[in-house]
């Protein structure tokens, strides 16, 4: 697109958008007004009052032209002062300046100079600085002539007013226009924090206002919500009749196997049916802990993140494995998180970590609006078209991960990954630089 470059200097959220909706059109018809009105009322006006004021002051030229001497000549001004109500002085007192003056921000002074200066052959010098006054010197036979009239005779009076009322104007309808527009816009806001909440696994207070579309948008989203929260609470209860209808059997299964006599002819057997009786345990103990609501069931809390991940690694290094935090912040760094479900993805993370490598490190960092913790180890590691599987449930890479160093069933990934989409975040593998190993990189939003 042509234009394309210009999005980025555009704002980016609701409010700012909005607000360039409403000034821009505002600025424009500013714009477009005041040419307009500085082309045809400061310009044609001012001319017209010019022209009116240029007869008299070519009367009261030709009048001391036609004076047979000074005196005679200074009689004739003093009649035309009070019949015009102007003063008149002649000869002109003081040095006579040399060029015109007028103010910069004198709109009209410049037409007001060029009619006079048409219309006056001899005119020496205009000013226009001194106040509400104009003051001009002109040649005439008998000497200069010194003229001064209100600078009301020949341009509006307060000519700025009208803009000064349309600016004032302008910017009142615009606020008001802006709190009308708000309102709208609040809705709408609270909807994206309420949706955006809820995709972090909160539960915030919502109810539907503004306009029809957006109400109909809200109600829309408590019934999604509503239906999702029961979808859970079903899976849960579920689950909850799950773990108990297999472990009774397993159980009784366990108990059968230890009361059967040990005879040497089926002793083998009975020991391969006891391991795989508790193999199966661990399967369904697995699933219950990848597939249970209490992983992210507790309440989420604004907490300094940092010591959090230190007391992870440190459970990690008391338990014998080679972990320590390799980088992270001084400062303090406030994240809105569930603690017992990060923490659990961390240990996953740090477990899977040491069960296929022999040390680990863990760096934290902070971006623009994403927290970032890395876990890199010096295993084998993953192979990049291999990654996005290895973030699935059961899913266990045995060519790309060494399983001597401990028996899984392939939860650990996909749980870290689970809980982190529950926190708004998401889970990346790629390599590690330093370690040479896997490095499952967690983001958070801040």
């Amino acid at each position: 697109m042509k234009f394309g470059w210009l999005k980025h200097f555009l704002p980016r959220g609701l409010y700012g958008r909005a607000a360039l909706i409403l000034v821009l059109p505002v600025i424009t018809i500013q714009l477009v007004v005041s040419v307009v009105f500085i082309q045809r009322h400061f310009e044609r006006v001012t001319q017209q009052m010019t022209n009116s004021m240029l007869r008299e002051i070519v009367l009261v030229i030709e009048r001391a032209d036609a004076a047979p001497g000074l005196i005679a000549a200074q009689a004739q001004m003093g009649e035309l002062e009070q019949a015009l109500d102007m003063m008149l002085e002649l000869p002109a007192p003081g040095p006579v300046p040399s060029g015109d003056a007028r103010d910069f921000t004198d709109f009209t002074g410049r037409t007001v100079t060029t009619t006079l200066r048409a219309g006056l052959p001899g005119l020496r010098a205009i000013d226009l600085t001194d106040g509400g006054r104009v003051q001009l010197w002109t040649e005439t036979k008998n000497g200069w002539l010194y003229i001064r009239f209100p600078r009301g005779w020949v341009s509006a009076s307060n000519p700025h007013q009208l803009l000064v009322l349309m600016v004032a104007v302008s910017a009142l309808m615009t606020v008001i226009a802006y709190l009308f527009l708000r309102n709208q816009l609040r809705p709408i806001q609270r909807l994206a924090r309420a949706a955006e909440a809820f995709g972090k696994g909160q539960s915030l207070p919502y109810r539907p206002t503004g306009a029809l579309e957006v109400r109909a948008a809200g109600r829309a989203f408590i019934e999604m919500r509503d239906r999702i929260e029961r979808q859970i609470e079903q899976r849960r209860l579920m689950l909850s009749g799950i773990s108990h209808d297999l472990r009774t059997p397993l159980t009784r299964l366990r108990l059968g196997l230890s009361m059967l006599p040990e005879e040497e002819e089926t002793r083998d057997e009975i020991t391969a049916m006891a391991r795989d009786v508790t193999d199966m345990g661990k399967l369904i103990d697995a699933f219950l802990s990848y597939t249970r609501e209490e992983a992210i069931s507790d309440e989420a809390e604004r907490i300094d993140i940092v010591p959090l991940v230190a007391q992870v690694v440190g459970d990690a290094g008391r338990a014998g494995h080679d972990v320590r935090l390799n980088e992270a912040p001084e400062r303090p760094i406030r994240v809105t998180v569930r603690p017992d479900a990060l923490r659990r993805s961390l240990e996953n993370l740090l477990g899977n970590a040491v069960r296929y490598g022999t040390r680990a490190e863990v760096s934290l960092t902070v971006r623009a609006r994403s927290l970032r913790i890395v876990v890199e180890d010096d295993g084998p590691g993953i192979p990049p078209e291999r990654r996005e599987e290895a973030l699935r449930p059961f899913t266990r890479l045995d060519p790309a991960r060494n399983q001597d160093r401990g028996q899984g069933v392939g939860l650990g990934l996909a749980i870290a990954a689970d809980i982190a989409r529950g926190h708004g975040g998401s889970l990346q593998l790629g390599e590690s630089d330093r370690l040479g190993g896997l490095a499952a990189e967690l983001s958070l939003p801040l």
